[in-house]
């Protein structure tokens, strides 16, 4: 008797314990469901909160001035509104009471040229239009979308898909899920908000991972689509999947919202910097300078692309473990082009983007992830050209928070890729190498211990070419090379003389005979086209060299690094 009530009451417990176990796993289940519905956006609202956001957006709209910015023409406001919108400029690098003002659907002029309407495309793949965005105005959001929805066909259009990076601004937590689901509920438009800040890549990532499309279609949330801008991308991508388009990117002016464009036939392509920054650079096959078919591109901007949903994953999506922003880009079109597929820009398909003059928002951190993720791409696709990266960031080259490698070293050797030196023979011709190819290269000394220098000159200036105390170390600003044409450069920077005496870093045009320099044995830089040496005489600590009259003097003679003798002129 006393063993069966044991019996009975293990299996009580048992029941019991199986009870709290199913009644659990529904909790969890049930929690789950809840964070599901949360992340993808789905908003529940009682009465109460659907009259609060209803309110907003009634006076929000109402506020809108109709026609304002039409066609992209440049916008003004008047009084307190032209004050409040100046300081907003100041502040977010963007005139956001303008943006407030401006109707979310204003209408474009179409930007393209002529001849590209001569194009017949019956594209038959959807695209899944994927957005990111962190903090960004609500108005500059909506303008983006609606611009998707008007100038996209919509039997071509699949969806569009809003990643919301764990935002901290309270019209991105409730009115914009709000508006989109009252105001454009006859669309496919999904919202995901995610928990954390994951930074661009991974937030890109998890939109990828949400797409059904055929296509997809990154763009930045301060974009403006313009006439027929997706047929050319998706046509091409039917011809070849491997290939990754870029559209010509427009200016959207931060102050007034004006469309501006470089004329109808001018563009330029991307191209990359050692230190590891995206640059445009001029075409330069003749041939392709005026086409209007696709053309090749070294780098992409990585802001909006196109590429075929399997193809990007093929290849390797992103890094996912870069962080943050900044790198992925190059690290992107290099993969591209040496494992098999094609970056080309779209002359036919143009998009307008807000360039701001600074980020009005803070990066996870305060980490230098552009730094970190260049530093990771520099280790798995740029093979020995990577020693030109790291002479910018020496500091990076051997330090572990660079992160573990191994995957993406597999992934290229998974799918076979080329090498960086294919890479600059076949896509990039025209890259300049400043240690291959040259007459003379590394710091360049004066007999007194001074060495030319840029003298931190930025990307975009022009400045002298300067005289600094030698760096004990190799400096990048201190790093210049004669090249087999004949060019005193750094990088994209040549020397020129100016008013016959006056030597500046200005940009290398290759044609110029102020530009050209012959390095003697005897130490002297001697430019031809104003008879006279590169002189140093006079010069103190941080001015600028001189070309004087050529003589027998200590201030004339340089001495580089690394000279191949055998180029030099007697």
């Amino acid at each position: 008797m006393l063993m069966k009530c044991v019996r009975l009451k293990r299996i009580h417990a048992r029941l019991i314990l199986a009870l709290l176990v199913t009644l659990l796993l529904i909790i969890i289940v049930s929690k789950l469901k809840t964070n599901e519905n949360l992340e993808s956006g789905q908003l529940v609202l009682d009465n109460n909160s659907t009259q609060i956001f209803e309110k907003k957006l009634t006076d929000y709209e109402r506020r809108i001035i109709p026609n304002l910015g039409d066609n992209g023409d440049p916008s003004f406001l008047e009084g307190n509104d032209a004050k409040e919108g100046e300081k907003a400029l100041k502040t977010f690098a963007l005139n956001t009471v303008l943006s407030d003002r401006m109707p979310l659907n204003r209408k474009l002029r179409d930007p393209r040229n002529k001849k590209c309407k001569r194009f017949k495309y019956n594209p038959k793949l959807k695209t899944s239009v994927i957005v990111i965005f962190y903090n960004e105005l609500m108005s500059v959001i909506l303008r983006t979308i609606w611009s998707v929805i008007l100038q996209t066909p919509s039997h071509l259009l699949k969806e569009i898909i809003l990643v919301d990076d764990a935002s901290t601004e309270e019209n991105l937590n409730g009115l914009l899920d709000y508006y989109i689901e009252t105001r454009l509920r006859n669309y496919n438009i999904k919202i995901i908000h995610l928990k954390h800040r994951l930074g661009l890549i991974r937030a890109r990532l998890q939109g990828a991972r949400a797409a059904q499309g055929d296509v997809l279609i990154f763009l930045d949330a301060h974009c403006e689509a313009t006439e027929d801008w997706v047929e050319p991308l998706l046509s091409r991508i039917e011809e070849d999947r491997t290939a990754v388009l870029v559209p010509i990117i427009d200016v959207i002016e931060a102050n007034n919202l004006a469309y501006s464009t470089n004329g109808d036939s001018s563009f330029q392509v991307g191209g990359f910097s050692w230190s590891g920054h995206f640059t445009w650079i001029d075409i330069q096959n003749e041939e392709d300078k005026h086409k209007l078919t696709p053309v090749k591109s070294p780098t992409m901007a990585g802001g909006l692309f196109a590429i075929d949903r399997n193809f990007f994953w093929d290849i390797g999506s992103y890094d996912e473990q870069m962080d943050g922003w900044g790198g992925e880009n190059l690290e992107m079109s290099f993969r591209i082009w040496q494992c098999g597929g094609r970056l080309e820009t779209v002359p036919c398909s143009r998009v307008g983007h807000i360039f701001r003059d600074f980020h009005p928002y803070s990066f996870p951190d305060n980490k230098d992830t552009h730094g970190i993720n260049t530093a990771r791409l520099a280790h798995v696709w740029m093979d020995d050209y990577k020693r030109l990266f790291f002479m910018h960031q020496p500091g990076l080259e051997n330090n572990p928070i660079v992160g573990d490698l191994t995957h993406r070293k597999q992934l290229r050797q998974k799918l076979r890729c080329k090498s960086f030196k294919w890479y600059l023979d076949n896509v990039y011709p025209e890259k300049f190498v400043p240690d291959e190819n040259v007459v003379a290269h590394g710091q360049v000394r004066t007999e007194f211990e001074m060495c030319l220098d840029d003298l931190q000159l930025a990307d975009d200036k022009v400045g002298p070419l300067g005289l600094y105390q030698c760096h004990p170390h190799m400096a990048m600003s201190q790093y210049f090379s004669i090249s087999e044409k004949g060019e005193l450069r750094k990088e994209n920077f040549c020397s020129e003389v100016f008013n016959e005496h006056d030597v500046q870093l200005t940009e290398c045009h290759g044609h110029k005979r102020e530009q050209y320099w012959v390095y003697h044995k005897n130490g002297t830089i001697f430019n031809p086209s104003v008879n006279r040496c590169l002189s140093s005489e006079g010069v103190e600590n941080g001015g600028g060299v001189k070309a004087d009259i050529c003589k027998d003097t200590l201030y004339q003679r340089w001495k580089f690094d690394k000279v191949n003798e055998t180029a030099m002129a007697v």
